[in-house]
């Protein structure tokens, strides 16, 4: 929002120099056979050109043999040093015929000693009081769409200040984007979210096209290697643009669950638009001009159809899908006005171009913050599932598998500290269940668990092993602190006072204690405290009881023909 912000802040100064520029009045025609620079002076003072107004955009014929263009300063002139600009710069080349008729061309891809301006072309000018005559172009032939330009007389400083102000405000939305690409990268490799990766590579995409029309590539960037390949580069990277931003919302946007009837369309437009990348460089005239007209259409109709999708997503619950309707939509509309521009519409606002490259800016730190939005919502859901995974469903505790993965790991982490194993079973449960129902029974688990979870400090691991059964872990317990907690355990349970039949008996709850010896397995630890329960249980129930290695031998088997229930 404040690199937006800053976009405005350097309109509202440009607007501002704008207006110290020297007023112009021009005029024009396509070029024709035969055409010399003296007979196009002679006509314009004829009046036989077209006159418009140099200050507003107008576009220039450039398919067949050019257009010349005759720009005029109004009185009063100055006799300074001044310079001469065309905005935003044409790709081709602009010739420019001094007072003897001598040719100066110009594009954004020439690489020439002269110095260049950064966003337009422009021309240095002696003293307009040594100028004899009106100022002379011609636009010559291009294989480009001809879009329409204005022209600007200043003098030197105010030039440079605004030249100055330009380079700093593209370089700034450049690299934001770059930054951002990068940033995606690198989380689509430590993630391995191709999300992710489509987001890069459509944001560079972007930036490459933005690159290319205003001419950053060339100056200050000096990559005179693009020369010759400006229009071809250009071409796929508009292309793979939209193959980038459909791959892109189909995941981002998750449409196979908002928005299944659009994923379909959505991810052949990203394939289609590939395959054109390939006819377009494939040299072989016929693909390359099937390439050229399908171009333009399949632009169009996928940028409707993105649109489409972002909003049946958005509306359908995708909290992702506002992300990108608020990034994209700004995009859009600007495109879409500055396609009307083509046609004459709009003439005044010659903001468009610089205002499309903060808004890709804008665009892809608005996307960033939703990805980091879905990488959290991804974490999120994740988090959840795996706690559902690792609960028991009915008492909100540890499951099996989940404690014992986490008493491994606590075994083997736990050092030289001392480690109390609890294990626990209900008295009489299956009375309880037989005689008042299983709801019942199950109302007395998750009472348990609760009045269980209560005593235990949270760092204390406790999990239902069994039917009725619980199992604990006390980390930094001697003997005699284990056996006060399960003393404790005991009597908070029974003051549960949940009756267990009609006869006014209650649920109560017997534990089996044994501490970690050297060496120890966790398999063991939990077979040396079940023994122990049973010894509680012999003991009269509702009492905890610590594993007695010369006991086990005498009571275990007593506890096996005693048919207890439990």
């Amino acid at each position: 929002m404040a690199l937006f912000l800053f976009g405005l802040l350097w309109l509202a100064q440009a607007a501002a120099v704008a207006a110290a520029t020297l007023p112009l009045q021009g005029a024009w025609r396509e070029a024709r056979p035969g055409d010399t620079p003296a007979r196009l002076l002679d006509e314009y003072r004829a009046g036989a050109l077209q006159p418009f107004d140099p200050a507003m955009l107008h576009r220039f014929p450039r398919d067949s043999l050019g257009s010349w263009v005759v720009i005029e300063p109004r009185p009063p002139r100055m006799s300074e040093e001044q310079v001469f600009s065309i905005y935003p710069a044409p790709l081709g080349t602009v010739t420019l015929y001094d007072r003897q008729g001598l040719a100066h061309p110009l594009a954004l891809d020439d690489f020439a000693p002269a110095p260049h301006g950064h966003g337009r072309l422009a021309f240095r000018l002696p003293a307009v009081a040594q100028v004899e005559r009106p100022l002379l172009l011609r636009f010559e032939p291009s294989r480009s769409i001809a879009a329409p330009v204005r022209f600007r007389l200043q003098n030197v400083a105010d030039y440079l200040r605004d030249d100055a102000r330009w380079l700093v405000f593209a370089t700034a939305c450049f690299a934001v984007m770059l930054a951002m690409a990068l940033m995606a990268l690198c989380f689509a490799l430590m993630l391995r979210d191709v999300t992710f990766a489509w987001y890069a590579g459509y944001i560079c995409c972007y930036a490459l096209i933005q690159g290319i029309q205003t001419g950053y590539l060339f100056h200050p960037l000096e990559l005179d290697w693009l020369a010759d390949a400006a229009l071809l580069a250009g071409a796929a990277a508009t292309a793979l643009s939209v193959a980038f931003a459909a791959l892109f919302v189909a995941r981002f946007c998750d449409l196979q669950r908002y928005a299944p009837l659009l994923r379909g369309p959505v991810l052949a437009l990203g394939v289609g638009m590939l395959l054109l990348v390939v006819l377009r460089s494939s040299r072989v005239g016929l693909l390359v001009e099937t390439a050229q007209v399908l171009l333009n259409p399949l632009l169009m109709l996928g940028a409707a159809l993105l649109l489409l999708a972002g909003i049946v997503a958005a509306a359908r619950g995708s909290r992702q899908a506002w992300f990108f309707l608020v990034g994209w939509t700004p995009l859009l509309l600007l495109t879409a006005m500055a396609s009307a521009q083509v046609t004459g519409a709009l003439p005044t606002l010659d903001w468009l171009n610089d205002a499309s490259i903060a808004a890709g800016a804008f665009e892809a730190v608005v996307l960033s913050l939703g990805l980091a939005d879905r990488a959290l919502t991804l974490r999120h859901d994740r988090d959840v599932v795996r706690v559902l995974a690792d609960q028991d469903a009915l008492t909100s505790v540890l499951n099996r598998r989940a404690w014992t993965e986490a008493a491994e790991g606590l075994l083997q982490a736990g050092g030289a500290q001392p480690l109390a194993l609890l294990f626990l079973d209900l008295d009489r449960f299956k009375t309880l269940n037989d005689r008042l129902g299983h709801a019942a029974g199950d109302r007395a688990l998750v009472a348990v668990a609760n009045a269980l979870r209560a005593e235990l400090r949270p760092s204390d691991l406790l999990g239902r092993y069994g039917g009725e059964e619980f199992i604990a872990m006390l980390a930094g317990v001697s003997q005699d602190q284990a056996m006060q907690v399960a003393t404790r355990l005991c009597r908070r349970v029974h003051r549960l006072e949940i009756p267990v039949d009609d006869e006014g008996q209650l649920l109560s709850i017997s534990i089996g204690l044994a501490m970690r010896l050297p060496g120890d397995t966790l398999e063991g630890l939990i077979e040396r405290a079940d023994q122990a329960m049973y010894q509680a249980k012999l003991g009269g129930r509702n009492r905890a009881h610590a594993y007695e290695r010369r006991a086990v031998a005498r009571l275990r088997p007593q506890a096996a023909g005693s048919g207890d229930e439990g």
